[in-house]
């Protein structure tokens, strides 16, 4: 089970075990951490669950598809490493993961 450490906008972090399979959203909102609101539920429509993936962890996941892109272009504090939490599944090569929650989710 990777452990994932997911960072807040005001500096604090937060390191999670979370299974195989399941997204760093899941991750997240199963743990009750603030700031990934996941209006949606994880269906990659409405973008509350904006994280920043750690350069050294954006090789873990696979390449965003054209929906997640789409909706990144509505995100506030769009960059490189954008990606919606809900679109990251988590395999065994995952372990130490990085994330940033971006500011204004929701």
């Amino acid at each position: 089970m990777p452990k994932i450490t997911y960072v807040f906008p005001d500096g604090s972090q937060k390191e999670v075990d979370v299974p195989c399979g399941q997204t760093v959203m899941d991750g997240s909102v199963r743990n009750n951490l603030p700031g990934i609101v996941a209006e949606c539920g994880g269906s990659c429509s409405c973008a509350t669950c904006h994280v920043y993936v750690d350069p050294d962890s954006l090789a873990c996941f696979d390449e965003p598809t054209h929906e997640e892109r789409e909706l990144l272009e509505f995100a506030d504090g769009l960059q490189e490493n954008s990606r919606l939490s809900c679109q990251l599944v988590l395999t065994e090569i995952c372990e130490g993961v990085r994330v940033t929650v971006a500011d204004g989710n929701g």
